[in-house]
């Protein structure tokens, strides 16, 4: 893939891997949309970068999604590739009575409707380029999943067969597909929710190593970026997925073995 002078959107772009593939992708010489779902956060953005251009947009809200595509197409008729990156990631336990069912599934509206309600949207723009792309950010997590987040490990399994079925689909056309899946990345998203345990000590990679290797999948047209521990977890995945899904699980195990502990005898 040609990586200068092309038009990008990136939603979720206010900070973490968004923030410095944006970064990267403006020293390239492109021109860089992100979203977000707040002003402010957009104008530290902007701050950093002044070259960016920034729109208020919910990726997890069908409307937003059709107003960011009218708008952009119109201020920016040039735009060929979208980078499906906002995401959140929590630390849930099904066990719990507390558990709201519309906000259960926050992170399939945001981590997987919003990049299927983006592509569905935005396709027949891209197609009309003659040269355009659409690259998903899935997860390591899509290849095995992290028990002790569970509804981010659906979510981005779900992200990776949708990327595999529209590659196939736009077999031909002018739009490349490409699934950029992170190992665990020193981000807010990565650390917000869960604790040294739950994360086993796993060092994280710099997200501007990250960053980089994306830009250099991408250049090289690698179709399914995977970098560092994310390549293992896929190979794990094949040759051993009950050895490498039991690694995973032990976090969530300390978590119901705590929350047992801890529960109020009757």
């Amino acid at each position: 893939m040609e990586m200068t002078k092309n038009t990008i959107l990136i939603t979720g772009g206010t900070s973490g891997i968004g923030f410095e593939l944006a970064r990267a992708l403006l020293e390239l010489g492109n021109t860089v949309i992100i979203t977000g779902r707040e002003h402010a956060k957009l104008d530290e953005a902007r701050a950093q970068l002044p070259a960016l251009h920034c729109v208020v947009s919910d990726a997890s809200d069908p409307t937003a999604i059709t107003a960011l595509r009218e708008k952009l197409t119109a201020e920016f008729p040039d735009l060929n590739v979208i980078v499906n990156n906002a995401g959140i990631m929590r630390k849930i336990n099904l066990n719990g009575p507390e558990t709201d069912l519309v906000d259960l599934t926050r992170e399939i509206e945001i981590n997987l409707m919003g990049p299927l309600r983006m592509v569905k949207e935005f396709l027949p723009h891209l197609r009309s380029k003659p040269a355009a792309a659409v690259v998903n950010v899935s997860s390591g997590l899509a290849f095995v999943p992290f028990p002790i987040s569970p509804i981010y490990s659906a979510a981005k399994a779900g992200v990776h067969a949708f990327t595999e079925c529209l590659r196939v689909q736009l077999k031909g056309s002018t739009v490349k597909v490409f699934e950029l899946a992170p190992p665990g990345t020193e981000t807010k998203l990565f650390r917000g929710d869960f604790t040294k345990e739950d994360l086993g000590g796993a060092k994280a990679m710099d997200v501007k190593v990250l960053a980089k290797h994306a830009v250099d999948g991408l250049k090289k047209d690698t179709l399914e970026i995977r970098p560092g521990l994310a390549n293992t977890l896929k190979l794990m995945s094949r040759i051993a997925p009950q050895f490498i899904l039991k690694q995973l699980a032990k976090p969530a195990e300390a978590m119901l073995v705590k929350n047992k502990a801890e529960a109020p005898r009757t």
